[in-house]
C-alpha cells in the first residue's frame, strides 16, 4: 500500500475548502487528486447509489467494491446487476476467506447472535483491510452522512483514515436524508426496493429489520444492541483507539 499521507495542514485546507461544497465538486477533486489510486466502498445503500451515479458522470472507471459478508439480502445482490445495466459499472464483490458455512461451523453457529462486533470485524473490516492492500489506493470514498450516528457526526469531508492508512473522502457528509431521496427522484437512480418496505438502512439480513413509525433510521440495525456501527466508520486516533 502506498499510504502517502497528506499532512495535517493539507487535510485541514482541503476540508475547509470543501466544507460547504456540493458532492460532485468533492468527487471531482478526489478523482483529479487520486485516480486511479482511488476506490469506493458501497453497501448499496441509497447514499452509495447516488455516489455511483455521480461517478458514472465524472469518472466511471473508479474502482467500486462491496464487502460481501455472505449475509446480504437478495435484493442487494440484484441491485448490483441493475447498477451494471444502468451505468456499465461492475461493483467488485470482496468476500471473507471463509464461506458462511465454514465460518459458522468454526464458531459453533452464527456468531452475529452473540458477538456481532466480532462478526462485523471478521467479515467486513478484515476483508476491506485486505482489499486495501491488494488495490493499493491512496484514498477511498464512503457514503456516510454526519446526521446518521455520533461517530459519523465528527467526520470530515476529507480526512485521514488511520484504520486503513489512506485519505477518506465523504462527499455526502453534509447531506440529509431528504437530499438523498430528492437526488434519487430527480435522476431516477436505481435503489434497493427494501427502502420502500421500511428499511431506511440496510446491512446483513440477520442484523437488519424494518423500522417502526417514529423510530430512528438506524433502529433496525443490530436491534436490541447498543451497536450502531460495523466498525468501518469509527474514527481512530493515532494510538489506534476509536473516538
Amino acid at each position: 500500500m502506498i499510504g502517502t499521507q497528506m499532512s495535517d495542514g493539507e487535510l485541514k485546507r482541503v476540508a475547509e475548502r470543501f466544507a460547504a461544497a456540493q458532492p460532485q465538486e468533492i468527487l471531482s477533486w478526489a478523482v483529479a487528486e487520486f485516480h486511479p489510486k482511488l476506490l469506493m466502498a458501497t453497501a448499496f445503500g441509497a447514499e452509495g447509489c447516488c455516489i455511483i451515479h455521480m461517478l458514472a458522470e465524472i469518472e466511471p472507471n473508479v474502482t467500486v467494491l462491496n464487502l460481501d459478508t455472505g449475509y446480504q439480502f437478495k435484493e442487494t445482490y440484484e441491485l448490483r446487476e441493475r447498477i451494471l445495466y444502468r451505468y456499465g459499472i461492475t461493483v467488485d464483490m470482496i468476500q471473507p476467506e471463509q464461506s458462511v458455512a465454514e465460518y459458522e461451523a468454526d464458531h459453533g453457529g452464527p456468531l452475529y447472535v452473540h458477538r456481532p462486533d466480532q462478526c462485523c470485524h471478521d467479515r467486513k473490516v478484515l476483508p476491506l483491510r485486505k482489499a486495501m492492500n491488494e488495490y493499493d489506493p491512496r484514498a477511498w470514498i464512503s457514503a456516510i452522512r454526519k446526521d446518521q450516528t455520533e461517530h459519523r457526526a465528527v467526520a470530515g469531508v476529507v480526512q485521514w483514515d488511520a484504520k486503513f492508512n489512506v485519505v477518506k473522502v465523504n462527499p455526502l457528509l453534509n447531506w440529509t436524508k431528504r437530499d438523498v431521496w430528492a437526488f434519487i427522484a430527480t435522476h431516477d437512480v436505481p435503489y434497493n426496493p427494501l427502502h420502500d418496505r421500511g428499511y431506511p438502512s440496510i446491512g446483513c439480513w440477520p442484523c437488519t429489520r424494518a423500522v417502526q413509525p417514529g423510530e430512528d433510521d438506524r433502529a433496525g440495525r443490530w436491534a436490541g444492541n447498543i451497536k450502531k456501527e460495523c466498525g468501518l466508520h469509527v474514527i481512530e486516533v493515532k494510538d489506534g483507539s476509536g473516538i
